[in-house]
């Protein structure tokens, strides 16, 4: 577990303490008659729903997946379904493109995506772009990774590297 998760987790258990002496004191102020008593029932119940949204954080936080060798990107694309793009500088090495999808393929990962047209991999490209001539912009697919919408370590995720884009943007770097 992470340290977001924990900090959240102990949050949630000294909002647990606050709510149980605002609960003594709620049953207090019922049996003294005091005015203000329907307000600390509003404030009690109000803690118990940090409680809720607290428990919630910490079993839904996701710390990013880092890997070796993986270049900076970008979600360019990514309305939550079953295909995402992500796009990288047009400076990036040969040999960081494969670690680069990996590492997208592991942190646009959720469960709470949705298959279109009954798909159940998460198809995710890499782009970049490139400049040919002054004023034109081309998009240029390096690669791209499927892997499971369903299994967070997907064994068969398949990723595809381009050599021909490669060797494309190579030349565009030389020339």
């Amino acid at each position: 577990m992470n340290s977001a998760a924990t900090d959240f987790f102990a949050i949630a258990g000294w909002l647990g303490w606050a709510t149980l002496a605002l609960t003594i004191l709620t049953v207090l102020a019922f049996v003294l008659g005091w005015g203000f008593r329907f307000r600390l029932v509003g404030v009690t119940a109000f803690t118990i729903v940090l409680i809720g949204g607290c428990i919630g954080f910490a079993l839904g936080f996701k710390q990013p997946v880092s890997i070796e060798g993986a270049a900076p990107f970008n979600v360019v694309y990514d309305a939550g379904g079953s295909e995402a793009v992500v796009a990288v500088a047009p400076t990036i090495a040969p040999e960081a493109v494969e670690p680069t999808l990996k590492q997208a393929a592991f942190n646009l990962f959720s469960r709470g995506r949705y298959s279109s047209q009954g798909e159940q991999q998460l198809h995710i490209r890499l782009r970049t772009i490139l400049h040919p001539q002054p004023g034109i912009s081309e998009p240029l697919y390096l690669g791209e990774v499927k892997r499971s919408l369903n299994q967070l370590d997907d064994e068969a995720m398949q990723i595809l590297v381009d050599p021909q884009a490669i060797a494309r943007l190579a030349a565009a770097e030389n020339g």
